[in-house]
């Protein structure tokens, strides 16, 4: 199956690895590990998120606080943008920031 990045996910994802290359050794590649484990699962499994609009899904990376939203098409999926997931464990909320 394809996977195709939208340019703005492009420049997220550049950024985030950007940003863990800052804070200590090999925590970009661990993150980058973590994306490419997380498109190997969506790529096998498009339905395996939940749907958060028509044809539009949100997966939860594991080890690290970021979302993938993705959209499904005829040839292959689509990753649309990366959001960080701010969880304010007192109260239970799970805030997305863009």
């Amino acid at each position: 199956m394809k996977i195709r990045f939208l340019t703005i996910a492009e420049i997220e994802v550049d950024e985030a690895v950007s940003w863990y290359q800052k804070q200590s050794e090999d925590q970009d590649l661990n993150f980058l590990d973590e994306l490419v484990r997380a498109i190997r699962v969506i790529t096998a499994y498009p339905l395996i998120a939940t749907e958060i609009e028509p044809d539009i899904r949100i997966f939860f990376l594991n080890r690290f606080p970021y979302s993938l939203i993705y959209g499904i098409e005829t040839d292959g999926i689509v990753i649309i943008a990366w959001l960080i997931r701010v969880v304010n464990r007192d109260i239970g909320l799970i805030v997305f920031l863009s």
